[in-house]
């Protein structure tokens, strides 16, 4: 073992001769960076040290100048699986080097670790010890290296050291030590190291929490799933539950037990080769399934499937993990065929983490319970991603990705955004550094609002940074506005739904702006008071224009018009055909009944002031209904998210037959003639698929063609797509291919959600160009409403809270 150098002594030490100071910058520490170094300078025969710093590591070396020169380019090119270099940066100079290379401790001035680095997935090495029978780790479920293994989920506080993570009351065993302290071992400074002598252990609980005696939970755990039992496992960040992927009757259970009535639920397979015999999987894709985070990942099904039919009804696309725990790997290496494992919850509210609070919590719905005694000290749920034209985007930022940062193009000065209401998430920047926290969900619960707040204070203190301000959503009725502007005790800057969207796009991407932004969603609170969601703007990350938009349609009975998808179809053909709409030939109008919508219909003729809405997701509810899909949804973008399904079966050769030169004089993108062939098409009975598949092909052409003519107005050359429609592939992968045919440069979401999980990065860069005096000057053509956000939110109806 090469023992540690310290800076007060310098043994060995030669005269002043030249070397190379280098800094590097970024998540560097606590993923094995420095015994890299070592191994790098002794394979390249170089002398000197590598330390930790407050800004990341320092490195000087001295030797012969072709092997320093080698080492440099190795630094970046051979770095550890989880280190990420956000910069580099070398310097000549001359320095006292030692006859060796030596790893020294943290300079005595340093500040917590730079860079909080995500949980990570077991790595080959360590999968290959667990199943080998000679190893002394094998079949232990805690196996770890400083390549993989948890990370965020056990830290307490910074810096990153066993003592402040919840490892620090297991206590090494003798071997474990050495490894933990030997440079030349992968599990040096490993902090969750540990093996069946001195770490946590699982235990196998009953319903009731009583310890059941067994000599191996997992296998017992194995064998009850077999039998079609419900059970719930602790993970990484927090519990599943999971049963038999192959017994509808045991899936069925499932969703009555957790009250998730159709939501599609997640699959876990041992490996690829199992994974293909129920979906379709690209090399892309098989990419990403392996990949160091593991995500969930959206595949398309297969029409033949060994699965249940209830895991994933109505959908096209199926969500698929791999093993990433060797918990999990042990559960799958056994004769079941696959597992849903799905979040442990009741529908809506937050997973749980704590052994204590899943005993409760999960109480009625898990038949047994495995446990273990590694204390997870912030929750984190696994995140969501797909393949889109060869790039893997994320639906859902959370374990194996968060709180990784996203780098911005600019300077920023510490400012706090704490998203929106529905699949919140927060963000704090420092310097160019934004960091998202994991997914936290929807807030109406209490226990995701009490995430919240805990994930606020417990990011800030780790990062050590400390905000000059909140930004928030300009929704008063959002909780995360109400914190901002009645808790925080800062500064509040509110930035629109939409442009939160758009700069949320811009900051990913390293840019600016200005650009036109096509924003798509269900619902975001517009500068009119009225719900937005289908906008066209021009925008940069400190101010915007509404350029064009959606045509208002009426939300008929309010928020119930989101859960019940028939009010919008009803909305949107009263608008076409008035009260002539009851003649029409349409699946909706024999589905409802007629003397309520009349109702509906005369109390809206009399000046019942229904909100309204401009909102893409709420017309794609509509067209759900005037076909026969839905007529109601059990959860949010149920009635999108099958109708994309469906138009994926279809045929869709339709181009021609919609024409748009622009949007009409008062902003409005004309759609009416959209809807109108959705109708004549469902009169004459078309296939529903086809319907589907053709609707799709003209709202995208209407898209670019309005877009088009923005930037054509705004000489713009550059189109940034967010809002959560644009998690629909079909619409994504048309505009992009419309726009760019158009000569236009497309920029959309990739590592940040385009749905509300990222809100808050948008949010943080629009409030740090504020701050630092950026100010918008307008770019939109003559009769643009020139709204720019500034302005404070008036309250509005609890009825438009979603």
């Amino acid at each position: 073992m090469v023992p540690m150098d310290r800076e007060s002594t310098r043994p060995n030490v030669r005269a002043l001769e030249a070397g190379l100071a280098i800094r590097v910058r970024g998540t560097v520490q606590g993923v094995g960076f420095r015994p890299f170094i070592y191994r790098l300078a002794r394979e390249h025969r170089l002398r000197g040290f590598v330390s930790n710093t407050p800004d990341g590591v320092l490195i000087e070396v001295a030797g012969d100048p072709a092997e320093v020169s080698a080492f440099v380019r190795d630094v970046p090119e051979k770095k550890p699986p989880l280190a990420r270099i956000t910069a580099m940066a070398t310097e000549s100079m001359e320095f006292e080097a030692p006859a060796d290379f030596a790893i020294r401790g943290s300079q005595a001035a340093a500040s917590p670790t730079t860079l909080i680095p995500p949980d990570v997935a077991t790595c080959a090495q360590c999968l290959r010890e667990l199943f080998d029978p000679s190893d002394r780790r094998y079949r232990y479920p805690f196996i770890n290296c400083t390549d993989c293994g948890p990370r965020y989920t056990l830290i307490r506080g910074l810096p990153y050291d066993r003592p402040l993570t919840t490892m620090a009351s297991f206590t090494l065993c003798e071997e474990c030590r050495h490894e933990y302290e030997n440079p030349l071992d992968r599990r040096f400074h490993a902090e969750p190291t540990a093996c069946p002598r001195c770490g946590p252990r699982v235990l196998l609980l009953d319903e009731r929490g009583r310890e059941v005696a067994t000599a191996d939970p997992i296998a017992d755990v194995v064998r009850s799933i077999g039998d079609g039992a419900i059970v719930a496992i602790k993970g990484v960040g927090g519990f599943h539950l999971a049963v038999d992927a192959t017994c509808e009757r045991a899936v069925l259970r499932l969703r009555e037990r957790k009250h998730r009535e159709e939501k599609p639920l997640a699959v876990m397979a041992a490996d690829l080769k199992r994974i293909a015999e129920f979906c379709r999987v690209s090399a892309d894709e098989a990419s990403l399934l392996t990949g160091a985070e593991k995500p969930i990942v959206l595949l398309e099904k297969t029409v033949s499937s060994r699965l249940a039919p209830s895991v994933a009804p109505g959908q096209a696309r199926l969500g698929v993990m791999l093993p990433y725990t060797p918990l999990h790997a042990l559960v799958l290496e056994s004769p079941l065929y696959a597992i849903v494992l799905t979040s442990g919850n009741r529908t809506d509210e937050p997973i749980a983490y704590r052994n204590e609070e899943a005993l409760e919590r999960l109480s009625g719905i898990a038949d047994v319970f495995l446990v273990h005694d590694r204390e997870i000290h912030r929750r984190a749920d696994d995140s969501v991603a797909r393949v889109v034209s060869g790039s893997a985007q994320l639906l859902r930022r959370a374990r194996g990705y968060a709180p990784r940062p996203v780098r911005l193009a600019f300077d920023a000065p510490p400012v706090l955004a704490v998203g929106g209401q529905l699949k919140n998430t927060i963000c704090l920047t420092r310097d160019r550094d934004a960091f998202l926290s994991c997914h936290l969900g929807d807030l109406d619960h209490p226990e995701a609002y009490r995430s919240f707040e805990e994930t606020i204070d417990h990011l800030s203190r780790a990062l050590e940074v400390h905000p000059r301000l909140v930004a928030h959503d300009l929704h008063p009725d959002y909780l995360s506005t109400r914190w901002a502007l009645d808790s925080s005790g800062l500064p509040a800057i509110g930035v629109q739904h939409h442009h939160a969207h758009i700069a949320a796009v811009l900051a990913e991407q390293g840019r600016e702006g200005p650009v036109v932004g096509i924003a798509l969603d269900g619902t975001g609170y517009g500068t009119d008071g009225q719900v937005w969601g289908g906008e066209i703007l021009v925008a940069d990350l400190t101010g915007f224009c509404r350029a064009a938009h959606l045509p208002y349609v009426p939300l008929l009975g309010g928020e119930r018009a989101v859960r019940e998808t028939w009010r919008m179809g009803l909305s949107w053909l009263y608008r076409l055909y008035g009260s002539e709409l009851f003649r029409l030939r349409l699946p909706l109008l024999a589905l409802i009944d007629r003397r309520h919508a009349e109702g509906l219909l005369d109390a809206l003729g009399r000046g019942i002031s229904w909100p309204l809405t401009s909102s893409c997701g709420r017309l794609f509810d509509a067209v759900a209904a005037i076909i026969g899909l839905r007529q109601r949804v059990s959860y949010e973008g149920q009635a999108p998210m099958e109708l994309e399904g469906l138009a994926e079966r279809g045929t869709s050769a339709c181009e021609a037959d919609v024409t748009c030169s622009g949007p009409g004089p008062n902003g409005e993108i004309p759609i009416d003639a959209v809807l109108q062939a959705v109708v004549r098409e469902v009169e004459r009975e078309d296939s529903a698929a086809d319907i589907a598949a053709r609707f799709h092909v003209r709202l995208s052409h209407l898209l670019v063609a309005s877009a088009a003519h923005v930037a054509d107005e705004a000489r713009l050359d550059t189109v940034a797509l967010g809002g959560g429609c644009f998690q629909n592939r079909i619409l994504l992968e048309r505009v992009r291919a419309g726009l760019e045919k158009r000569g236009l440069t497309v920029l959309t979401p990739l590592e940040v959600p385009a749905g509300d999980g990222g809100l808050s990065l948008g949010q943080a860069a629009v409030a740090s160009r504020r701050l630092r005096g950026v100010t918008w000057l307008p770019r939109c053509g003559t009769g643009a409403d020139k709204n720019n956000a500034l302005r404070p939110a008036a309250r509005t109806p609890r009825h438009l809270s979603r």
